[in-house]
């Protein structure tokens, strides 16, 4: 077992690779605002897509200064229980269930169908 081991290096800890001849890709500054008046610069590399908004750090969605307006997504509204079952039932098939559960829950309390207020 103790031929399978490596030891004299930290494993994770240092690099092996080093800096020489590296050449850093160009930046570019960009300036984002929030609707809560934070601004910030982030960098960017020239050749990526820069984003029209970014998330500020208060949570909020933050503009690109100067920059193109963000494309809205067009989404739908949210499907209630009463949308998903108009969905699959219709309103007199509905009151039909509503009276045959009405009838079966007062025949569980032992109530007379004659005895029910209208």
């Amino acid at each position: 077992m103790a031929d399978r081991t490596l030891r004299g290096t930290r494993l994770g800890a240092l690099s092996m690779e080093s800096d020489e001849n590296v050449v850093p890709s160009e930046r570019q500054i960009t300036t984002y605002i929030c609707p809560k008046g934070h601004r910030f610069d982030l960098p960017f590399s020239v050749e990526a897509d820069i984003p029209s908004t970014w998330e500020c750090r208060c949570g909020d969605d933050a503009r690109l200064l100067d920059g193109p307006d963000p494309e809205l997504k067009a989404s739908k509204p949210a499907r209630t229980h009463w949308d998903m079952l108009l969905e699959r039932r219709s309103i007199p098939e509905l009151e039909e269930l509503l009276e045959e559960r009405l009838t079966l829950l007062r025949a569980s309390r032992g109530e007379r169908p004659e005895a029910r207020s209208a």
